[in-house]
């Protein structure tokens, strides 16, 4: 399983060749590397070696390098490329003959040239001066952390004259001359692009200190509001497709739509002469379709021969003789005499001019610029061509697989690069559209053309930009006015894992989110790069991954490859149409056809060898496909690597012993490598070192090319730190990694003081686990406080307390997943936390309105008494001061018009606390803005929610006083007490075994380790139990806290990890008598901060019906709800109006009356809901009257 088994036919041949591959730069006689070897150097040291190795690899790459990498490579070429793929823009006159009155037609050009960008900076201060802008200044003051981009831009105005030339010496009769008459030549502001934080443009990379200890960047400041790529999954660009889908079909994709080519079996129907297959080929290409013979001959083959010398199809195959036989028909009844010269030429040019819209070109540089263009010759496009055909009939007849669009070879991560480089090319092309428009106006001939500033419009760009940042709308790769959700997404910060799961996220985006086959499954190639559990349940479920611990997304290789393949033995692919490849084997570079090699299998050694010498990019990936007979070879962006050991050559790690060195010099020694998910099927990899070990013992005879670092690192970064993971259910495991510990109450920065987060939480007391997990120590740092030479591990990622838990049954509250806790370790502040909630209010800046014009009523902030709220807290300037204490109803920032409207922030229904920070300041859109922290303590309470690190989530049932406990004879009380009906439905074992463990650990114990795939046995843990002096099974005598008598069963007891998570009772408590109602239905409004009701919904309804209890149903749905009354005439069963009407004496009343019978005798009064009374008028307006039958109750 080391290897993906995707293809399982093909184990055998590239395995093979893979393992013959690895050793062409040592002696043939060593085969790999002498097991004995590998025993000498000792089962400890290379599980040290491989702990060491891995930390190291932290310490280089971290958590989120993808998304820095990505960002760095897209400034460093990505940003210069974007504004390079408009060439020159031309702007032809309006020829508008009104405007013009004399002289030629005026023309220009605009071209961009070199990009520079700036570090972020903002304006202000009293001097009016620019500073740097950090990444705090756009948090606090709600701007975006964005840099200047200046674009030097070349501009010629000139007029078009067609003169005579010398034919005899150009050969052309006339010539169009341009003549010159205004130059502009400089740098402009072009906008502002979004800079992420840690990347090479912010200023924390050059600070000694950063804001926050927690803070590793990879994400975007928009307004105020931290937003961060989800990593898209897409299809490879860079390989043919072949697919039996809709039709037997091989693709050339392109992101370009043009450059598409699709080669397809199509059905002949016509060929009554052909028995058997009645199946020819076609190409369709620039929206036409053509019989593939003729598209050779269009492009120099000379003979149906040479056409199939180009396939190269090697059976003689009936069925695939007849396809070539209806494709020479087909091509002959279509264009007569097409092997003529220049008569299939021809024939694609008549097709193409027939299009709806024909391409400008001519059909040579049609050919030339859209048919594979990164090949030069006529000759090697139509060899690709014949490659696609041979691929095509070998799918057809069962000798190649269809390409699964779930393998991750057959897929790209597009990250910031990519996605910003996408984004910018939309808004530049909007620019220059716009610009174009508004420079044709003034190139008449009597208007001057100003600076390119007045046309260039900076503002399309950057407002562009944060549009698609706010609103995650992100421009479709290749559809264009499309739009697709779900790209971008706010960075959550309840705890510091959550930062660190948002940011290691994918996503597959499928048109429909209800059934889409195997999109959701897991796939072998996923095996090491993505985690398997981390993915949320719900319909996001198997759409939306988490990166595996190791992975790492390969960017753009941008030295040139194809200089060292052919030093390394690759041939050029010869330019004729007679020559035959004559069993070579195929060499690809990112799935163009860049060469032959003779000796596959020696020339994959050298490349290997030479990557692992770092003379090729350690990200390029070498694949040797011996079945297909080819070398495809990968340096493209968007892959996913993973560091493996390579067997061959960890004799080599004796000269790093006790040494100090760096993860980059176990790459330069070949030690250790990337391997990506096309090379994985050349290794064979070993699961750790002990199945390296496993054959000196006579156990296994495999030959290993390269081995696991630790199995942990399949899983993500939330699953790999779960203790006793692989014991547990998997669903367990999904619900802690993706639900709990997302949710789990921890210290989310340590710079609370300079944020201001709408709503955050802090634990008081956090703790590490008495446990460790590889990940954790790996991620850790090399130092412990107690000065012992340990790794102290990453702290942040936990977040909870070790609490004493019981699996006990205590007086029925624990039932159905409720915990019973200890009251008086609550009031020693167990699980106690911080609730910080901050309110927002702006207004216009007076300095800049006043240099505008006068606002015709402008609001300031600053105390008025206000009749929606109490004042009592407020100083003069309208905001509360620190230490205020706040309860529901009171103005939190007072603001007010001039004209003395009310425009005041109130506190909702169930928000209170104290006043923790005021903080007051304007961003760079003229507006001044103040928020208000508030703080509140919060103990646990009935209701609120906790959770283990195995998915066993409940609520607090009871508060228990610690003399009621059941105490141990070593006086121990637990502070949580768990049912044991938890367990056995739910299948989480690792929970006990954790308990067993830091019982161990508590007491002294050595063995800590309770990394998923490589636990302890039961055995050892029992072992440090006894050893301990501890029941070997866990279990304690305990006495009864009211009786003090002695319990007669045993209890299990012992410190577990518990989380508390941000779903608590006073969130969610909900009461209402009477309240606001909706004005239109009468009915209470629904949102509970509205002091809204609670629905009762037809389920309530059932359950009221089926106890009878008819009065109490009553109650809800009318009294309580929308009761009113109305009028019934009981003669025309309509209902009547109350009006005020005249009597014959002259006086006027006012009463019901009925319209219909004209009468306002036998009018009864009725109790109707309110929301019967609107349907009836309702429909009333609409021509249709209802009728009431009445009965006296």
């Amino acid at each position: 399983m080391g290897a993906s088994s995707d293809y399982l036919e093909e184990a055998g041949p590239s395995s093979k060749g893979g393992i013959d591959d690895m050793d062409m730069d040592i002696d043939i006689d060593e085969d790999l590397m002498d097991s004995t070897n590998l025993h000498n150097l000792g089962k400890e040291t290379l599980q040290s070696f491989c702990r060491k190795a891995a930390s190291l690899f932290f310490d280089e790459y971290g958590l989120i390098s993808h998304q820095i990498n990505s960002y760095n490579a897209f400034i460093d070429s990505g940003l210069q490329r974007a504004f390079d793929s408009f060439g020159e823009v031309a702007v032809e006159p309006g020829y508008d003959t009104s405007k013009q009155r004399d002289g030629e037609w005026k023309r220009a050009s605009v071209k961009f040239g070199r990009v520079t960008l700036n570090r972020p900076s903002f304006w202000g201060g009293s001097s009016d001066t620019e500073h740097n802008m950090f990444p705090r200044h756009a948090r606090l003051q709600n701007m975006t952390y964005s840099a200047r981009m200046k674009v030097h831009v070349d501009v010629q105005v000139y007029t078009q004259n067609v003169v005579r030339s010398d034919k005899f010496k150009t050969g052309i009769d006339k010539v169009v001359q341009k003549n010159v008459i205004h130059t502009e030549n400089r740098e402009i502001i072009i906008g502002r692009i979004p800079v992420m934080v840690k990347s090479n443009l912010c200023w924390l990379t050059t600070a000694e200190k950063g804001d926050c200890d927690f803070d590793h960047g990879g994400y975007f400041l928009i307004k105020g509001a931290e937003k961060v790529f989800v990593a898209q999954e897409q299809i490879c660009m860079r390989r043919l497709w072949i697919s039996n889908s809709q039709g037997w079909t091989v693709s050339y994709k392109s992101e370009v739509k043009r450059n598409r080519l699709i080669v397809r079996l199509v059905e002949l129907s016509k060929l009554e002469y052909i028995k058997g297959e009645k199946k020819g080929l076609c190409v369709y290409f620039l929206s036409i379709e053509i019989p593939v013979w003729i598209l050779f001959f269009a492009l120099g083959v000379r003979s149906d021969k040479e056409v199939i010398d180009f396939i190269d199809y090697d059976s003689n195959d009936a069925s695939i003789v007849n396809i070539f036989f209806a494709s020479i028909h087909d091509a002959d009844e279509k264009c007569e005499h097409f092997r003529r010269e220049d008569k299939a030429l021809a024939y694609v040019d008549t097709l193409l001019k027939k299009t709806r819209f024909p391409p400008k070109e001519s059909i040579e540089e049609c050919i030339n610029t859209y048919l594979f263009p990164s090949l030069n010759s006529h000759r090697h496009k139509a060899r690709f061509l014949g490659y696609m055909v041979k691929c095509l009939l070998e799918a057809y007849t069962g000798h190649r697989k269809c390409d699964n669009r779930d393998s991750f070879r057959n897929k790209r991560l597009e990250l910031a690069g990519e996605l910003l480089e996408r984004e910018l090319k939309l808004h530049i092309g909007h620019a220059l559209r716009r610009m174009t428009k508004a420079l044709q106006r003034d190139l008449y001939g009597d208007r001057e053309v100003r600076p390119i500033e007045h046309y260039l419009d900076a503002s399309i760009v950057t407002n562009g930009l944060t549009r698609a940042f706010s609103t995650g709308a992100w421009c479709h790769p290749f559809k264009w006015m499309e739009r697709v959700s779900g790209v971008v997404a706010n960075l959550g910060r309840a705890n510091p894992l959550q930062t660190m799961i948002d940011l290691r996220k994918t996503r597959q985006q499928v048109l429909y989110t209800g059934k889409v086959g195997d999109a959701r499954y897991p796939h072998p190639s996923h095996w090491g790069r993505v985690c398997f559990l981390s993915t949320p349940d719900g319909e996001n479920c198997g759409l939306v991954k988490n990166l595996a611990a190791t992975g790492v997304v390969s960017i753009n290789t941008s030295e040139p490859l194809v200089d060292k393949l052919f030093d390394s033995g690759m041939e050029k692919l010869v330019d004729d149409t007679y020559t035959k490849l004559d069993g070579k084997h195929k060499v690809f570079l990112n799935g163009e056809w860049v060469g032959v090699c003779e000796d596959s299998c020696l020339f994959v050694g050298e490349l290997r060898s030479m990557r692992r010498r770092r003379e090729l990019p350690f990200q390029v990936e070498i694949r040797r496909d011996e079945q297909q007979r080819e070398v495809r070879i990968f340096s493209d962006a968007g892959r996913i690597l993973r560091p493996l050991l390579v067997v061959e050559n960890l004799d080599k790690i004796k000269a790093f012993k006790g040494g100090n060195y760096i993860f980059k010099s176990l790459l330069d020694q070949g030690i250790v490598e990337f391997i990506g998910t096309e090379e994985e099927e050349d290794c064979h990899t070993a699961w750790g070192i002990k199945f390296l070990l496993a054959e000196v013992e006579g156990k296994q005879p495999m030959k290993y090319t390269h081995c696991e670092l630790d199995m942990s690192f399949l899983l993500g970064l939330s699953c790999g730190i779960i203790p006793f993971a692989n014991h547990d259910h998997a669903r367990r495991v999904l619900y802690q990694a993706q639900k709990h510990s997302q949710q789990a109450i921890g210290f989310s920065t340590t710079n609370p003081n300079i944020r201001v987060d709408t709503l955050s939480h802090q634990l008081h007391y956090p703790q590490r686990p008495l446990f460790r997990t590889m990940i954790s120590d790996c991620l850790g740092k090399p130092e412990y406080p107690l000065g012992h030479n340990a790794v102290l591990p990453k702290p942040e990622l936990f977040n909870g307390q070790n609490a004493i838990v019981a699996v006990n049954v205590h007086l029925g509250y624990n039932q159905e997943d409720s915990l019973v806790m200890n009251r008086a370790s609550l009031e020693r502040g167990m699980f106690r936390s911080e609730h910080i909630r901050s309110y927002k209010a702006e207004v216009d800046n007076k300095e800049l309105t006043d240099k505008r014009r006068k606002s015709e009523d402008s609001i300031t902030f600053g105390k008025i008494q206000s009749k929606i709220g109490r004042v009592d807290s407020l100083d003069d300037d309208g905001f509360p001061f620190i230490g205020a204490n706040m309860q529901s109803g009171d103005i939190v920032i007072g603001k007010c018009a001039e004209s003395g409207a009310d425009h005041s922030v109130k506190l909702k229904h169930t928000e209170r606390g104290m006043v923790q920070k005021v903080v007051l300041s304007s961003n760079d859109e003229g507006k001044n803005f103040a928020v208000v922290s508030l703080r509140q303590v919060r103990s646990p309470c009935l209701g609120d929610k906790f959770s283990s690190m195995h998915g066993q989530k409940g609520v607090l049932g009871f508060l228990e006083s610690q003399e009621n406990f059941p105490f141990t004879v070593q006086g121990i009380v637990p502070d949580i007490v768990i049912n044991p009906h938890a367990f056995p439905s739910r299948q989480t074992p690792g929970q006990l075994l954790e308990a067993a463990l830091g019982k161990g650990i508590a007491c002294g114990g050595s063995k800590r380790h309770a990394t998923p795939f490589s636990t302890l046995s039961v055995d050892d843990i029992v072992d440090q139990l006894h050893r301990a002096k501890f029941s070997r099974w866990g279990n304690e005598r305990v006495y009864n806290g009211r009786t003090g008598e002695m319990v007669r069963s045993l209890i299990f007891m012992g410190p577990t990890f518990y989380q508390r998570l941000i779903h608590m009772a006073e969130d969610k408590v909900k009461f209402r008598n009477t309240g606001p109602v909706h004005p239109l239905t009468r009915q209470p409004v629904a949102d509970r901060k509205r002091f809204g009701g609670i629905k009762f919904g037809e389920m309530e309804r059932d359950c009221l019906i089926a106890h009878g209890a008819s009065a109490n149903l009553h109650e809800r749905l009318f009294t309580l709800s929308d009761s009113s009354e109305m009028h019934i005439c009981q003669k025309c069963k309509n209902v009547a109006t109350v009006i005020q009407r005249p009597l014959p004496g002259g006086r006027k009343i006012r009463g019901p009356y009925c319209r219909v019978c004209e009468s306002v005798d036998d009018i009864l009064k009725v109790s109707a809901p309110y929301g019967a009374k609107l349907l009836y008028q309702e429909l009333f307006s609409m021509g249709i009257s209802l009728k009431f039958e009445t009965r006296v109750s």
